[in-house]
């Protein structure tokens, strides 16, 4: 798991890194002596070259654009880590069940439980809280045992909804940061145009304000509406997983159920 999460960190990194260059090597190079550059004419071919770089882009989006870097960059990592770990090697794996399957007929349960510690699976979780307390309280029915397992599965699925819910979170964040950047923007500049006569150059720098607080919540739309998208590929696997793993849990407690009965018919016929 924390070899994973640092791929995941070293990729953003990676991301990142790239991004500086890609956005260094955008950025127009110094005219040789005797050439003349005409700054209108560039911003005419590409009039969003400037937002393409990271000083540009905090120019023209103010304050807020400090929050939506932070956001785009979390919601990147979550991502990436999602991916790799939103599988079905961490919550139930074959491996996993053949052994359990195994041990249970065997009615070996201390080899069991030495199993699930080494696992780092959620059936393995749920299978060692139910085997810790059938071991410790070796006179509890296996109704009482049903339920200690079926509150562990509760929690193990609820935790596994929490994770990529805050990717969720950051898509319905994003847009409203970028709505008050844009909010915010507007009042600056209608402050400004106010305290001016009406005019034509006021005119259109208030179009050139508009334009610029506008770029807020276009800033925040392209990280909300991929996030939302991931978190809803995401929310279909987990709840794939989930029923995964509950039929897994139903199949060990019937296990259990099983030998169950034939302890107590044992105990019966001495």
């Amino acid at each position: 798991m924390h070899r994973k999460i640092f791929f995941a960190l070293a990729v953003l990194v990676a991301l990142v890194f790239t991004m500086t260059l890609k956005a260094q090597a955008q950025q127009p190079a110094p005219a040789a002596p005797g050439v003349t550059v005409t700054t209108a004419a560039a911003e005419e071919d590409n009039p969003y070259g400037d937002v393409l770089t990271f000083n540009g882009f905090v120019k023209r989006t103010g304050v807020m654009a400090y929050p939506l870097i932070i956001l785009s960059m979390i919601a990147f990592f979550m991502i990436v880590l999602f991916t790799f770990t939103v599988r079905q090697g961490t919550v139930v794996s074959d491996a996993f069940m053949n052994s359990a399957d195994a041990l249970i007929r065997k009615q070996d349960y201390l080899g069991l439980l030495a199993v699930c510690n080494r696992r780092n699976e959620c059936i393995a979780r749920i299978t060692s809280k139910t085997l810790d307390f059938a071991t410790r309280n070796p006179t509890a029915s296996f109704e009482e045992v049903k339920e200690v397992t079926e509150a562990e599965g509760n929690r193990q699925s609820s935790l596994l909804l929490a994770r990529i819910a805050y990717l969720g979170d950051v898509g319905a964040i994003a847009p409203m940061l970028g709505l008050l950047g844009t909010t915010l923007g507007m009042i600056t500049t209608f402050h400004e145009i106010s305290g001016k006569g009406v005019g034509g150059s006021n005119q259109l720098g208030l179009a050139q304000g508009v334009s610029e607080a506008l770029l807020c919540t276009a800033s925040g739309l392209i990280i909300g509406i991929p996030s939302l998208m991931f978190y809803a590929i995401f929310r279909g696997k987990v709840n794939r997983l989930i029923s995964e793993m509950e039929a897994a849990t139903t199949h060990l407690m019937a296990l259990l159920a099983v030998q169950y009965k034939r302890a107590a018919r044992a105990v019966a016929g001495q």
